[in-house]
């Protein structure tokens, strides 16, 4: 049977946290690597970019549970603790760079984060190795900005300037771009599709079909908080919500959907 939808799953930081704020977005690594341990176990299986849009418009079908692994930001700990694990499972994933930082640091975060401590984002050196392994590379903008809230002149710079310079980089066309804090509307929408973008991805829950939106690509928050059976939960569901309640609810309101399906409209939903 032919899949007819695909889940996007979004990390961040992977590696050791310091307090409830960062393990929102900072998975450790031994955690991540019993997320990808069950997905196997669970038959799915992770795309390449490439495979991913070709399934959406149409080119390929999927026979398997499938799955795109997507990371944001470039941080270190994406190359020293998720490299090894799916180098050894033989998986691929994206990561979306924000070009004017690489080897450099989380600068975006110092004021959020009430500890202000910065990561390391990967250098060019990581970056090759990673590709080395089937990862593909990018766009998260010039320097992580809120993309809405810039004028055009600006917020060209932020699009067209990544694709520049991680193109000068990469050695290879970038087409697709990961909005910052998922931050977007229609004036971003279309300075994405001017700056020669192809399909730009939000974070958005849900699950992708083939008439999804391609500058609005939905995407499932993986949060450091997530175990192995709640990654489960919300690949499943195509939901954040990863509890077990939620997970109950939905069946219950899967089963009261099916029974009223089958009344008899002219009974008028009474036996």
């Amino acid at each position: 049977m032919s899949i007819e939808r695909v889940p996007i799953l979004m990390y961040h930081r992977i590696g050791e946290t310091k307090s409830d704020w960062e393990r929102k977005y900072c998975i450790g690594a031994r955690q991540f690597e019993a997320h990808m341990t069950m997905l196997a176990r669970a038959g799915w299986r992770a795309l390449t970019l490439a495979d991913f849009f070709r399934w959406v418009s149409g080119t390929i079908e999927l026979d398997e549970p499938s799955f795109l692994l997507t990371f944001d930001d470039g941080f270190l700990g994406v190359h020293e603790h998720a490299g090894p694990v799916l180098k050894e499972m033989q998986w691929p994933a994206t990561v979306f760079l924000v070009s004017a930082l690489l080897g450099e640091r989380d600068q975006w975060t110092a004021t959020s984060n009430p500890s202000g401590t910065t990561h390391p984002l990967m250098n060019a050196n990581h970056i090759e190795d990673l590709r080395k392994q089937h990862f593909s590379f990018q766009s998260h903008t010039r320097t992580h900005a809120d993309l809405p809230t810039l004028n055009d002149a600006a917020l060209c710079d932020q699009l067209a300037g990544s694709r520049t310079d991680l193109e000068a980089l990469l050695g290879q066309p970038v087409e697709y771009l990961a909005y910052p804090y998922g931050r977007l509307d229609d004036r971003v929408c279309a300075a994405a599709k001017e700056a020669g973008y192809r399909a730009a991805f939000s974070v958005q829950p849900g699950f992708n079909r083939r008439d999804v939106d391609r500058f609005r690509l939905r995407r499932l928050d993986v949060f450091g908080t997530d175990s192995a059976s709640a990654l489960m939960r919300k690949i499943t569901l195509g939901s954040n919500d990863g509890s077990i309640g939620h997970a109950v609810k939905y069946a219950v309101s899967r089963v009261a959907a099916r029974l009223g399906s089958r009344q008899d409209p002219r009974s008028g939903g009474g036996a």
